[in-house]
């Protein structure tokens, strides 16, 4: 079962999810934008695109996964990822879960946060860009649910135009207040009792009543 079928099918009402949610549907596929080269210092969220080594390599916690990212990035694209694992999709293989890059080549602005390490993506052959459709309900309502502990500072691929399904990115500078803020305060989710990935049901009716679309 994946953790949506394991974790809330009794919040979700009883109701019967069957076979076919045990994976993330394939998105429903659209025209594919031309590719450019990405030739600024910055990506378009504002942050530094990453040179030699600075890129860090990160364990996602609940899996035997691991990503570079950013290093000042990783508390808040880290606590996507495990969310990811533990409530959405708990059988993702090693490559499902990718970072940093060096390769310069963008089919879309937002890709650019691919070099700074301060965007992922999560399953990118199932939700390439392009393609929508891709998550059934109750996962939708925990991609939700993620973006709202993340305070509007991270972004989803399915809000953007052109749709990317699998991409997450960071959406203010790493200089932001705001920014670093969210990431204490997920930071020390971590080491709370009852709080963090793992610990989270997307389901209860305060959770649920603020799951609404940016």
């Amino acid at each position: 079962m994946t953790s949506i079928d394991r974790r809330h099918f009794f919040a979700l009402g009883g109701m019967a999810l069957g076979a076919a949610s045990l994976t993330s549907l394939p998105g429903t596929a659209l025209a594919s934008p031309t590719t450019s080269t990405w030739r600024r210092r910055k990506s378009v969220n504002g942050w530094p695109v990453l040179d030699g080594n600075e890129a860090e390599r990160f364990r996602v916690e609940g899996s035997n996964l691991s990503v570079e990212l950013a290093p000042a990035a990783a508390p808040v694209l880290l606590y996507v990822a495990r969310r990811f694992v533990y409530d959405i999709e708990s059988q993702l293989r090693p490559g499902e879960i990718t970072g940093h890059t060096a390769n310069t080549s963008v089919r879309t602005p937002y890709e650019s946060t691919y070099l700074s390490g301060s965007g992922i993506t999560i399953r990118p052959l199932f939700h390439p860009v392009g393609a929508k459709g891709g998550f059934f309900e109750e996962q939708r309502i925990v991609v939700r649910d993620i973006l709202a502990d993340c305070e509007g500072l991270v972004a989803w691929g399915g809000d953007l135009d052109p749709v990317k399904e699998s991409h997450f990115h960071i959406t203010t500078p790493p200089t932001s207040g705001r920014y670093r803020a969210l990431a204490a305060k997920l930071d020390g989710w971590e080491e709370e009792p009852g709080k963090g990935a793992g610990a989270i049901n997307a389901f209860t009716p305060r959770r649920l009543a603020r799951a609404r679309p940016n």
